[in-house]
């Protein structure tokens, strides 16, 4: 879905926490229902793994979306396909944060809880504020589903949750009756409850229906009599919500005209934005791109998404495993393609050789690697970032690689084209780091005119580069650039230019195998300082108080680092924030930012990786506050570390 925005952008409140602001109080016209204005709100769906909860929140997101609110999505689910019902390590949620102004996380807490189960309740209880509402299928609270879960009495029944809003609805029941017309089993009318939910959340918020609808003609659209009975259940949703005397108020949440430059915005996930900027990419160097993959939780979606992408001289390869498909990507970078690889952590550890065979030949190639919680098979499903060093030394030998790591959903886009473009320039492979939560969260996305995207125009070697003292001229592959020292890339089959590859040390400039010791450690240090020279934009540096303290971050943490940030200046606590793209090379300016201030702060989910580096590099006693519980940071939990730090 995409929406106009043409109003100036605007500076963003100080909080984005979890706590919705009433704005406004109006009656509804025509009706009895009062209608409150908020500024933002925060709405978790949770239920069994097959409760269709992140169908659902994906629907209201996109919804959310058209409507012109910002935005930004947690989705969290099982690692199981479908993990046993009922139980607390089968609930799916997704959690979105909308309002009016501009946010940059999911949020800390919901303002509104769907339970569709037992399960889902007691999974999700702790993060619930008093006084925010719950809404509860209460058919599924029956006596063996509460045993299954821990409860010895209904706990909508023995007081524990009178802090609360509830909203007791029997949703099973409600959706059932709403479908009886229909010619479908009690189960598979059943099926259609999280819709039944879709509409009530809709008619609570005053959100637009037609592309929910729209949506579920074109996803049934083989089996019609399915999508009618969902959108039958949503409308019944709807209307209950607006008939019921549970819900005396409904709530509007203006769209954020004033948070967003002029443009066409839509609605992307980071995997989405990832797979738009490798075909823009391609596209811009007028290369054809192919990746080579192997299916892998949180990457699948790229290989999904690039292969309907035919038309723009896309080629998708699914390999029989991890080292297939970086090698068959390699080789189509041999071949003059944009090449690409696609994996996350257990992945990279496969493609090792191969990456660093890479190196060896200097050939462009991206290693997209979607973080997940490791170690091993860890947390398949769950965010983390801990493959930073990785990265930076996974490999044997001295083989460095430059790392580029996104911050937000949206800024997948650019990262890939900026992955591509140190590639193609330095003729190296890349690597770029983005993780669980930004491949699955989402956000608004201004979509660039064809005038702002770079020029990534690659020139192939066409002839002889090299004059012998003889006099003949001869093409030598390992002839450098000054400037940037990659070497030529000469296509296969082009005549003149038959060159040798492998693994084994190349001599400089002719390519002819050597194992002489000056030269393999000449050609050691000229590929590290082909990467120590690329070409990198300085770190930017937010500080308008002249602070002593600085919160230095990478990757996803952006957003809630940078909403920590602004909760304490809204306190008045000078802080101030600077957030890394490039992780190899730093940015030149770097070493003269952290001498700066007094302190220097890193979060990270995982141990401290990025501070190692920092510490090694620049001997800053930079102090670590990590986190590797699968989840991503909240805002109120950083702000209280940072507030901790600059105090101390």
């Amino acid at each position: 879905m995409t929406s106009q925005v043409s109003s100036p952008a605007e500076q963003a409140d100080g909080t984005d926490g979890s706590d919705a602001a009433v704005v406004g109080e109006q009656r509804k016209p025509g009706g009895t229902k009062d209608v409150r204005r908020l500024d933002r709100v925060i709405i978790r769906f949770a239920g069994d793994s097959g409760d269709g909860m992140q169908l659902t929140g994906d629907r209201f997101t996109s919804e959310t979306a058209s409507f012109g609110n910002d935005l930004s999505t947690l989705p969290n689910f099982p690692a199981e396909i479908r993990a046993p019902a009922g139980t607390l390590p089968g609930v799916s949620s997704f959690q979105l944060h909308f309002a009016d102004h501009d946010i940059l996380t999911p949020g800390d807490a919901p303002n509104v809880l769907v339970a569709m189960n037992p399960a889902a309740l007691k999974a999700n209880i702790e993060d619930v504020p008093r006084g925010a509402e719950i809404i509860v299928n209460t058919d599924e609270f029956t006596k063996r589903a509460m045993q299954k879960v821990g409860y010895a009495a209904s706990p909508l029944e023995d007081g524990s949750l009178d802090g609360y809003q509830i909203h007791p609805v029997p949703l099973t029941t409600l959706t059932v009756e709403a479908l009886k017309d229909f010619d479908l089993t009690r189960k598979e009318a059943e099926r259609s409850k999280n819709m039944f939910a879709l509409g009530l959340l809709s008619w609570m918020y005053h959100r637009p229906t037609e592309g929910t609808e729209k949506f579920l003609k074109s996803k049934f659209a083989k089996k019609p009599d399915i999508a009618a009975a969902n959108i039958a259940a949503f409308r019944a949703g709807w209307n209950f919500g607006e008939t019921t005397e549970d819900f005396a108020v409904s709530y509007e949440v203006a769209p954020a005209a004033k948070a967003f430059p002029v443009g066409t915005y839509r609605n992307i996930s980071g995997n989405l934005a990832l797979s738009y900027g490798l075909v823009s990419a391609s596209r811009q160097a007028d290369l054809p791109l192919f990746l080579g993959s192997y299916p892998i939780t949180p990457a699948s979606d790229i290989l999904h998404e690039l292969s309907k992408h035919k038309n723009f001289g896309v080629r998708t390869f699914q390999a029989e495993d991890e080292i297939a498909g970086i090698g068959a990507a390699l080789g189509a970078a041999f071949g003059g393609s944009l090449a690409v690889t696609t994996t996350s952590g257990p992945g990279v550890a496969l493609k090792s050789e191969t990456i660093g065979l890479a190196v060896s030949l200097e050939l462009p190639l991206l290693v997209i690697d979607i973080q997940r919680g490791g170690p091993s098979t860890g947390l398949p499903t769950k965010t983390e970032q801990a493959d930073l060093l990785q990265a930076m030394f996974g490999r044997n030998g001295e083989a460095p690689v430059p790392i580029v790591a996104p911050r937000t959903p949206a800024d997948c886009f650019d990262a890939a084209l900026e992955a591509a473009r140190i590639a193609l320039m330095y003729r190296t492979p890349v690597m770029l780091l983005s993780d669980g939560y930004l491949a699955n969260g989402s956000e608004p996305w201004r979509i660039p005119e064809l005038d702002e995207l770079p020029d990534l125009t690659v020139q192939f070697a066409h002839g002889p580069n090299h004059t012998l003292e003889d006099g003949s001229e001869v093409f030598w592959p390992y002839k450098r650039d000054p400037q940037t020292l990659a070497r030529p890339w000469a296509v296969p089959g082009t005549p003149g230019l038959e060159h040798r590859i492998g693994g084994i040390e190349k001599q400089d400039g002719t390519g002819n195998i050597s194992y002489d010791p000056a030269n393999h450690d000449f050609m050691v240090r000229t590929r590290q300082a082909k990467i120590d020279g690329i070409d990198v934009p300085d770190v930017e540096v937010d500080d308008p108080h002249e602070a002593r303290t600085l919160v230095l971050g990478w990757g996803s943490t952006y957003g809630p680092i940078t909403a920590a940030v602004r909760r304490l200046r809204a306190a008045g606590e000078p802080i101030a924030q600077a957030h890394l793209r490039h992780l190899n090379p730093f940015p030149k300016n770097l070493g003269a930012v952290l001498k700066r201030y007094d302190k220097v702060v890193i979060p990270e989910m995982n141990l401290g990786q990025l501070a190692t580096l920092i510490r090694a590099r620049y001997l800053v006693d930079a102090h670590s506050y990590n986190q590797v519980n699968g989840m991503p940071f909240k805002a109120e939990q950083l702000a209280s570390a940072l507030k901790e730090a600059i105090d101390g």
